[in-house]
């Protein structure tokens, strides 16, 4: 029996299906591609459901978008504690400190994240206008994610974060962009963003690169090279304005996101 191929994340599903499996995008529409290669994340339909392990993730919304997950016993997910919508009593929670404590308060980051056991269910949401983006990832995958993206991640991830000296200052000012990264090892894991307005993917193949404004940038294969250039153009004959960007060298996925909203007073 013939199967369908989910054209966001590539897991195969039953023929009768009209909702991925494993990250909830449509079945029955194809990918938006823009001509120069830019795809849409599939906006998830309001109730749209899907699995990890042998837990079950519900999106409920489209404006203001929730993720809730009914965690079976022996499943456990991990976030920022200030995302958490609601849980039942009975969710046991703990904390997962993290490496650089003040480096990350420094830079407007939580340096404890907060756990959810199963058996039970609870629901994430950032207070803001956009999209859930559901991203599987594979063994043996890195993934890097712009600070105050991150919603939800499963127990199987590896948690570390990187700074990218130089784009914080070019979007408020401050010691650098913080990046969280997400490793898998030997087991599959499942990711959840959240990017404010629109999201938009690209592949970029080895070598080839593009220009995105800082405040735009969501995520990237850790295999993508992130570095700050610096275009200068002449407003007069004795003046110039410089203009920040960040250089994306593949290969690898890049994302991005329509809308920035700047986090620098949490």
């Amino acid at each position: 029996m013939d199967r369908i191929e989910c054209q966001w994340c590539k897991a195969q599903n039953e023929p009768d299906r009209t909702s991925c499996f494993t990250c909830g995008a449509p079945l029955d529409k194809r990918n938006l591609v823009s001509d120069s290669g830019w795809a849409e994340a599939p906006r998830l339909r309001d109730m749209t459901e899907f699995r990890f392990s042998n837990s079950t993730c519900q999106i409920e919304g489209e404006l203001v978008p929730v993720a809730e997950m009914a965690l079976a016993q022996g499943d456990a997910v991990f976030f920022e504690h200030h995302v958490m919508l609601w849980k039942e009593p009975g969710v046991p929670m703990s904390a997962m400190n993290t490496s650089g404590g003040m480096k990350r308060m420094l830079g407007g980051m939580p340096h404890v994240l907060s756990i959810a056991h199963g058996p039970g269910r609870i629901a994430f949401s950032r207070d803001a206008a956009g999209e859930v983006v559901v991203l599987p990832l594979h063994p043996s995958m890195e993934l890097d994610v712009r600070e105050h993206a991150f919603l939800a991640g499963t127990h199987s991830l590896n948690y570390s974060f990187v700074r990218i000296k130089g784009l914080a200052n070019v979007l408020h000012g401050g010691e650098g962009m913080y990046l969280d990264r997400f490793i898998t090892q030997n087991q599959p894991g499942l990711l959840l963003l959240h990017g404010y307005g629109n999201v938009f993917q690209k592949t970029l193949q080895p070598g080839e690169k593009i220009l995105i404004e800082p405040g735009g940038f969501l995520y990237k294969d850790s295999s993508v090279i992130m570095n700050t250039v610096r275009q200068s153009m002449r407003t007069g004959m004795m003046g110039s304005h410089n203009m920040y960007l960040a250089e994306m060298t593949g290969p690898g996925r890049v994302g991005i996101q329509s809308m920035y909203v700047h986090h620098g007073s949490e």
